[in-house]
């Protein structure tokens, strides 16, 4: 689904091209996201997950080496229209997305300017804020809904129309705990159910290991790579970057160090639970 090469990118201003690496807010990217994947992205602020995300929808393009959505290459420009088509964005704050005054007429704006027929327009908004548990607030206005469910609209917006692939820019960042449990719950369906690629910028470690996949970024570059339980055993590592450890990761840790005997990689409270009840059951 995207295939990254040797990408490099500065923003404009940041300094001419025999200026040292260090002003370039992405360095040397090499990446593969498969089709059906859920990748998280982390990193601290100024690490360069944001920047990478937008380059996967060609809202900015490399500065050197090359990037392909779906197989279409983002630096030609007669691509743009196409990778749009396929790759969505949500961004962090949905009062930016959201533009219409009523729910169904905000997620029927993508489908209108893609010259959709008046009657597909029709199933594709049922169908949109139905996968994302908002079909009974079609007629309501955005502006009074919680900041969860606005979320949930503007991914309906998205998925209206119809992309193969989901990039979310820190969705859950403005949101209180039960907005950001609806909007990764949302997420995660879309990827399971309907088998949508999807990757999630976040600095919350927490939903990160419910990914399938994640990569660290760190200074411009993809630092590790791989499933949540490899990812962070390497805790050290995380924090000399700035990162925590999701919160059942270091109190595995703790309780290794410590002496009881629990394996590496346990990353959820379910996990965390059911490994305690067997170590109890062999005491």
């Amino acid at each position: 689904m995207i295939t990254i090469k040797n990408l490099y990118y500065k923003y404009p201003g940041a300094g001419d091209e025999s200026a040292e690496a260090e002003e370039y807010a992405l360095k040397d990217i090499n990446l593969n996201i498969c089709k059906g994947e859920f990748v998280a992205v982390v990193g601290h602020n100024g690490s360069g997950k944001s920047t990478l995300a937008k380059h996967m929808n060609a809202l900015l393009t490399p500065t050197s080496g090359s990037i392909t959505i779906n197989g279409l290459d983002s630096g030609l420009p007669e691509n743009v229209w196409q990778i749009r088509q396929c790759a969505g964005m949500v961004f962090q704050n949905p009062d930016n997305q959201i533009i219409a005054t009523v729910v169904e007429e905000d997620v029927a704006f993508g489908p209108e300017n893609l010259g959709v027929k008046t009657g597909e327009i029709r199933e594709r908004v049922d169908d949109s804020l139905a996968r994302v548990g908002m079909q009974g607030y079609a007629l309501h206005s955005p502006h009074f809904l919680s900041g969860g469910q606005k979320q949930r609209v503007a991914i309906a917006g998205v998925l209206a129309m119809k992309p193969e692939l989901i990039i979310l820019d820190e969705p859950t960042a403005m949101l209180d705990p039960a907005g950001r449990k609806d909007v990764l719950d949302t997420v995660l369906g879309l990827n399971a159910d309907n088998g949508i690629t999807i990757v999630f910028i976040t600095h919350f470690m927490d939903e990160a290991v419910r990914a399938k996949r994640v990569i660290v970024m760190d200074e411009g570059s993809a630092v590790m790579d791989g499933a949540p339980a490899e990812i962070f055993k390497h805790a050290g590592v995380l924090k000399e970057m700035g990162l925590d450890v999701p919160q059942v990761a270091e109190l595995n840790r703790r309780l290794v160090v410590s002496g009881f005997d629990l394996p590496e990689g346990t990353l959820t409270i379910d996990e965390m639970v059911n490994e305690l009840c067997l170590l109890k059951s062999k005491i």
